[in-house]
């Protein structure tokens, strides 16, 4: 209890009294606690001289509350004469002005806007839904400014108190934690900063008057202030996004708490500031200042005041604002998770920098990191990295706590089998100067919004959504690898809804059970937040259910957040149900995939390995969930490629590859399709169903071709549901628009059913429309319930396999195949198809440096690269080989791949050689010089044996075939190796000729049998150069293209004989012209229509820009100053898949 009341003053106009009558009931505990006395004009005696009374308790007051509204602005009296002796009384360091914001007004250009204003965010009271709300908030403000007032805060004075942002922290709800105090600033070291900043522009002053001079004085006066919070100011650091102001002040935990930019005295600061918020400047805390005037911005938002930096109390002014902000709370959930997201790498990154300084000193943190990782090694992965330890204690540290307040389960540490162990670490690395509460303090402001979310989420279909949000979005920010690597993304509630109710069908309808029965056990190998095993218990019946929770439930996750959200979701939703908590027991941390390789593992901790043998040793009959969809990862420089897996790949490789007549079957590989194929395996031959949505590219792509044949094979009926969505397939989608899971590959839903009641197989097919938005697919499956609610379409396979043949002509496979698997694979000519040999266009993996359009660039370029790699070589050498190569490894100069890291680990070194430089065609009618050397080239395909050398050039050719599966067939034909990527996909070479890779022995590649062909039907004088022309002119011919359109999205050409040799003569001529033209098509004719325009405004260049057409497609646009044209119409009519020749070269 303080000695003596706090004098508090109200300003206010008349037309509010009824609301300063409830502030003042708000207020009534402070009085009544002896800390306040409040005094208002209503107060003055009859007969007093009234404007002597106000100045008296102005003049005395220590609190003045300014009511604004707008009548306080329209009053002389309040605006003119009170407001501005509060504003100088403040000022002066005499009293503490509040505004409180009562009715919306235009206040912000006031002098008082720089103060901190009440109730929160200043959103005036009236505009509260809830008014007791707002002055309840009103009145917590001024408490907290009592105690500080009276020596109850860490405070050093009230002026440190007053000038505070709109965004300083809010009060907490009883019990609640409290957000991380705001630093304070000592006022005399702060004036003697002050002091040394116009004494240092002093000594500028006639001498120097430009942007780089004269920051350093600002510069040195924020080194000064920030000394006193414990912060640090980094001079031009270059930020993630790029920028890089002239500042960034981080705290002791190297967190980013604010910015600074500076101008030149003469700059226009606000043209500067416009230009810097435009390339992307952050705004949370940031000084824009030119030693003339400072603009602040904090919250993303420009403070109303401006500071005049001629005025020592607005500098003060200014740093305080600057260095006592803390970050406001969230109140809207999705802006918190996208913020949260925003964060999580900064936070992830300081995180990991404590974790290697402490692994370096703290010795009973590296006994447990180390017990820990072995665990790892021997339960998980025998190849995990410190790295990927490091990314579990990361993901730990930052979402605990969540974990324990919106489950409202304190004791998730000690009762979860992983989260005790980990805990174990975690204690360990706080064991020397770490503090865990210190440094999640700045997560408050996101912990709350979430938090504050989950308490006002009822439905059980919401609490799902808001879970699955957190989840992904925490992933998207902090580890985008290894979203990359498991395909991280959640699935919508509707199709959780419509799998699990298909699952509850087809077991009624085919084995006259159910999901609540006994012996029916259920599996999710990937289980991600637990949101199918949170479903089926919704469904099974109370009397029912803790025989199933303990029993028939499973559930995998291999990665540690999910793995969390997942046992607390199941655990919770049996709770809600049951009234009694009890540990999921089904729910596992491991890798399923790992579990087929057979080995005996300890599988992390006792309880847990328990937990996978009941597991494997389970009946299990219904296997369901959403497999990672991804293709692999992006690139070998990520180090975060998927895993491989014997078993499952050999089983792989001995059905789905072994059947394939595909030649490229690296996507049979993909993640999705491994667990297909252990789904099947799992089942164990017995009846049941896998219920999987994925990545759908099986259904049609001929890859794939094995995959559908033992999926026929394997199961009595297949239900498939395709979503659409695949971007790479029809560009005019949008991922996150129409694919259900905001990716760009296709999605579809697949109901396998093996029944033995069954004799026969039945395969049954439904297709979204195309165009349909992902709401409109979701809304779609809501209002179909389950398969019963769907029109299907019965297919019939043809004899290749192939499952959607709408369009396809079946006469299609009675011409001659241009080539097959077999037929290269065959040791003689004797194979009964065109060619003999074909191939993919060389794979290079590093296009950006082994090929360029200038030769002394790529020269000097391969050089480098070479010396760099041989570096790697040499350590790798003299490191003895110990360590994983994938984690020895330097990123930054070398890309990667595969095969290089093999030449690496066997010592190869690379040696640059000039005579390895050849011509290639890169793209159509776009020729490039190629370094076509090993070791640097990572897949030469069979080009080394189409062109061995320069000579072959002249007397070889090839026909480049559209890889299988585009949207439009393409064709041309080059004397030049082809890239891989030639159509911007995949693209097969057929040559006439192959050789040794020395040049020698030249043999023609079109068959014996195709000759026999041919002659027998248009005479004995077709040569092998007929059948060549012939097979490009009909690859040309429109209506061929038209009809069998469909059949060349999955198949390799095949050719048909015309009917008369006039015609087959006719064809002859007309692919020799073609080719002739395509080979030779920069010997042409120049078109001599064509104009050079020049803008006459734009200084003159040569210089290739960004070459376009114009809108109407007339004139090509070479620069701002350059254009061509009139393009004639006839350019566009000639096409090579979905572009035009002159689309291509542009």
């Amino acid at each position: 209890m303080v000695s003596e009341a706090i004098e508090l003053f109200y300003s206010y106009a008349h037309e509010d009294e009824a609301l300063r009558n409830r502030l003042n009931n708000h207020l009534s505990l402070l009085r009544q606690q002896g800390f306040i006395r409040a005094w208002y004009d209503r107060d003055i005696n009859a007969g007093s001289l009234w404007a002597q009374e106000i100045d008296a308790h102005l003049a005395s007051a220590r609190i003045i509350l300014l009511l604004v509204s707008p009548s306080f602005l329209a009053s002389d009296y309040c605006y003119g004469i009170e407001m501005k002796e509060a504003m100088r009384r403040h000022e002066a360091g005499e009293a503490t002005v509040i505004p409180i914001i009562l009715r919306p007004c235009d206040w912000e250009d006031a002098s008082f806007a720089k103060l901190h204003a009440l109730p929160k965010d200043a959103k005036a009271v009236t505009m509260w839904a809830n008014r007791d709300a707002a002055f309840t908030d009103i009145a917590k403000g001024i408490r907290k400014l009592v105690n500080q007032l009276n020596g109850n805060s860490p405070a050093t004075s009230s002026e440190d108190t007053t000038l505070r942002t709109k965004g300083t922290q809010k009060e907490r709800s009883a019990g609640e934690k409290p957000m991380q105090s705001a630093p304070t600033i000592n006022t005399p070291a702060l004036k003697r900063a002050v002091d040394r900043y116009y004494k240092e522009l002093e000594g500028y002053r006639g001498k120097a008057d430009y942007e780089l001079a004269l920051r350093s004085a600002f510069q040195n006066l924020l080194a000064d202030t920030a000394h006193q919070v414990k912060w640090t100011l980094i001079p031009e650091q270059t930020l993630d996004s790029g920028v890089r102001p002239d500042g960034v002040l981080r705290d002791t935990f190297d967190l980013k708490r604010g910015f600074w930019e500076a101008k030149g005295p003469k700059s226009d600061l606000d043209k500067e500031i416009a230009k810097k918020i435009a390339s992307g400047y952050p705004l949370t805390n940031t000084i824009f200042e030119n030693t003339q005037r400072a603009v602040l911005y904090q919250n993303k938002k420009r403070m109303p005041t401006e500071f005049d930096l001629q005025n020592r109390n607005d500098v003060s002014d200014l740093l305080k604002q600057f260095f006592t902000y803390t970050e406001p709370d969230i109140e809207n959930f999705e802006t918190a998770v996208q913020e949260f997201k925003e964060r999580i790498p900064e936070l992830a990154k300081a995180l990991l920098a404590i974790l290697e300084r402490e692994y370096k000193v703290n010795r009973r943190f590296i006994s447990a990191f180390d017990t820990f990782a072995e665990l790892c090694r021997t339960s998980l992965d025998p190849k995990i990295t410190p790295d990927v330890i490091n990314e579990m204690l990361i993901q730990h540290l930052l979402t605990e706590r969540l974990f324990r307040t919106i489950f409202d389960n304190p004791d998730f540490v000690r009762r979860n089998v992983i989260a005790s162990e980990i805990e174990k670490v975690i204690e360990a690395l706080a064991s020397r100067s770490f503090n865990r509460n210190d440094f999640l303090k700045s997560l408050d402001r996101f912990y709350v919004a979430i938090e504050g979310a989950a308490r006002g989420i009822d439905s059980w279909s919401e609490r799902q959504h808001f879970l699955n949000t957190v989840y992904e979005r925490f992933f998207q920010g902090y580890s985008v690898k290894r979203a990359d690597t498991y395909g991280i993304v959640y699935t919508p509630q509707e199709i959780v809804d419509f799998m699990c109710a298909s699952v509850e069908e087809v077991l009624q309808r085919e084995f006259g059970k159910s999901i609540a029965e006994p012996d029916v056990q259920i599996l999710d190998p990937a289980t991600g937040t637990g949101s199918f095993i949170v479903n089926l218990l919704h469904r099974i019946p109370r009397h029912k259910l803790k025989y199933k929770y303990q029993h028939d439930l499973f559930c995998n996750e291999i990665m540690l957040l999910p793995y969390y959200i997942a046992s607390l979701n199941i655990e919770h939703e049996y709770y809600a149900k049951m009234g009694e908590y009890e540990p999921f027991e089904g729910v596992c941390f491991t890798d399923t995939l790992e579990l087929a390789e057979g080995r005996q593992l300890p599988l992390f901790v006792e309880e847990n390995t328990e937990r996978v043998k009941r597991e494997k040793d389970a009946q299990i009959m219904v296997v369901i969930g959403n497999p990672p969809y991804n293709v692999g990862q992006v690139s070998e420089n990520d180090n975060n490629k998927n895993r491989k897996y014997s078993v499952i790949d050999q089983g792989i490789h001995d059905t789905y590859a072994k059947d394939s007549k595909a030649t490229l079957n690296t996507k049979l590989y993909d993640a999705y399709v491994k667990f297909f194929r252990w789904a099947v395996d799992r089942l164990q031959g017995r009846d049941g169903i896998v219920c999987f949505i994925s990545n759908n590219s099986f259904i049609d792509q001929t890859a794939f071709d094995g995959m559908r044949k033992h999926l026929q094979k394997d199961f009595t009926q297949i239900y498939h549901l395709d979503l659409h969505g695949n971007v790479r397939k029809n560009p005019k989608l949008s991922g996150t628009t129409h694919n259900v899971f905001g990716i760009q590959v296709g999605v579809g839903i697949t109901i396998a059913i093996r029944s033995s009641a069954h004799a026969t197989q039945r395969l049954y097919y439904y297709r979204v429309p195309e165009n349909w938005r992902k709401t409109e697919k979701l809304v779609f499956l809501r209002e179909s319930h389950c398969i019963t609610g769907i029109q299907w379409s019965e297919l019939y396979s043809d004899e290749r396999h192939s499952w959607i043949i709408t369009g396809m002509r079946p006469e299609f496979t009675t011409f001659l195949q241009m080539s097959a698997k077999n037929a290269k694979n065959a040791k003689t000519l004797d194979t009964t198809t065109i060619f003999k040999n074909y191939s993919l266009g060389i794979s290079t993996n590093r296009d950006g440096v082994v090929y360029d359009f200038n030769y002394q660039t790529l020269i000097k370029r391969v050089e480098q690269f070479i010396d760099n790699y041989n570096t790697e070589v040499f350590r790798w050498i003299r490191g003895g080989h110990s360590k994983d190569i994938d984690s020895f490894l330097s990123y930054e100069k070398i890309k990667w791949s595969r095969n290089l890291k093999r030449d690496l680990r066997n010592g190869r070194f690379a040696q640059f050689d000039k005579d390895t430089i050849r011509q290639s065609l890169y793209r159509p009618f776009s020729t490039k010089w190629l370094y076509y050397a090993d070791i640097l080239v990572d897949e030469r395909g069979q080009a080394s044996i189409f062109f061995p050398n320069v000579a072959s050039e002249g007397e070889n050719a090839v026909i480049v075939v559209g890889g299988y599966g585009r949207k439009e067939f393409a064709i041309l034909a080059s004397k030049l190796i082809p890239n891989l990527n030639f159509y911007a996909d995949p693209a097969q070479c057929f040559p006439f000729y192959t050789y040794n890779e020395d040049g020698t022995n030249r043999r023609e590649n079109i068959t014996d049998w195709a000759l026999t062909q041919f002659q027998t039907k248009y005479g004995p004088l077709v040569t092998k150069w007929d059948i060549f022309h012939y097979v490009y002119a009909m690859l040309h011919h429109p209506q061929y293209r038209e009809r069998y359109a469909e059949n060349l999205k999955r198949d390799l050409p095949h050719i048909p004989l015309l009917h008369t040799r006039e015609a087959f003569e006719s064809c002859v001529q007309i692919g020799k012209q073609l080719m002739n033209m395509h080979i030779n098509y920069e010997q042409a004719k120049e078109y001599s229509k064509l104009e050079w325009f020049e803008n006459e405004g734009v200084p003159f260049s040569w210089r290739v820009e960004k070459m376009r057409l114009s809108n109407d497609k007339r004139v090509v646009v070479v620069n701002d100053s350059l254009r061509l044209g009139p393009i004639p119409p006839e350019c566009f009519e000639y096409r090579l898949g979905n572009r035009s020749a002159l689309d291509w070269v542009i």
